[in-house]
């Protein structure tokens, strides 16, 4: 499992409805994103990615 190493934070774009997703750093530079309807839930699930996705992602807008 991907070590989460920082706080999750929301996009500034986020409304105030959660309607959302959250993302925080990994230990090997990649991205954890998950659902903010559920960021109080220790079990909730996590798509990691890895630093080049993330990367290759956002390149795209």
């Amino acid at each position: 499992m991907t070590e989460v190493v920082s706080p999750f934070w929301k996009s500034s774009y986020s409304g105030a409805e959660n309607n959302c997703i959250e993302v925080a750093d990994t230990m090997d530079h990649g991205r954890a994103v998950r659902d903010s309807k559920h960021s109080e839930s220790e079990t909730a699930p996590l798509l990691t990615v890895s630093a080049d996705s993330w990367r290759d992602f956002l390149q795209q807008f």
